[in-house]
């Protein structure tokens, strides 16, 4: 490859870019609001499902059930989500906000705009779009 052709290996540069991305937003998001990125999605899932399972917040995030329960339980600690028995399933438990973890989105959205906003200005405004729909095709891809 020479250096006026760029790198085409693109899955090695989404886990490059995911990694970069992710560290650089975890930092600010838990300077601005004591959290991280996967705290605010489960967060932000959360506020927007008002009474969900972690069953369903794992498919939601695209999960295993598992890493969902080891991340409840830090949001469970921090007081930013409350458990509460499910109305008709024994075993299953819903998830709601704490007026904490309301605060913390509230907190974190600045950043969040200011970040999104600097990957605007990099990649154009276009080039976010373009980027933007990319990103949803794969996140929304099934290999199988």
């Amino acid at each position: 490859m020479s250096e006026a052709e760029p790198d085409q290996r693109l899955f090695f540069l989404l886990q490059r870019a995911a990694h970069r991305l992710r560290t650089a937003a975890d930092r600010r998001c838990a300077a601005a609001a004591g959290v991280t990125t996967a705290q605010l999605g489960a967060l932000f899932a959360v506020r927007d499902r008002p009474g969900v399972t972690q069953r369903e917040l794992a498919r939601t995030l695209g999960l295993r059930e598992s890493a969902v329960t080891a991340l409840v339980t830090r949001l469970l600690t921090a007081g930013l989500v409350v458990k509460r028995a499910h109305p008709s399933e024994h075993r299953a438990v819903t998830l709601s906000l704490t007026d904490a973890g309301a605060d913390a989105l509230r907190a974190a959205q600045p950043e969040i705009d200011r970040f999104n906003g600097e990957l605007r200005t990099l990649l154009g405004d276009e080039g976010f779009a373009r980027t933007a729909a990319a990103l949803h095709e794969l996140a929304h891809w099934d290999p199988s």
